[in-house]
């Protein structure tokens, strides 16, 4: 389901959160190039042409699996800034 070099746009529970897969070990997604994502704007943009309203850059994170609510593959640049 989560291979090693994919970049997802995770929701769980109580946030989102988009990255590329370093590992999942114990539990965790662990992601680099990390991001919180604050408000996406228009969830088909978001997907469709990366475009997101609100985006915090964290580097890297760690999400626990079993709060993911579902994942999208993104196909398109990670954020390296905040806006």
């Amino acid at each position: 389901m989560f291979e090693s070099g994919e970049k997802v746009f995770v929701r769980t529970v109580t946030y989102h959160t988009i990255g590329e897969i370093k590992d999942v070990e114990n539990g965790f997604l662990h992601l680099e190039g990390a991001s919180w994502i604050a408000d996406s704007g228009r969830f088909h943009e978001a997907i469709g042409e990366g475009s997101l309203s609100e985006v915090e850059y964290v580097g890297e994170a760690y999400v626990n699996m079993s709060t993911i609510v579902d994942a999208f593959p993104w196909s398109h640049d990670l954020p390296t800034e905040s806006k």
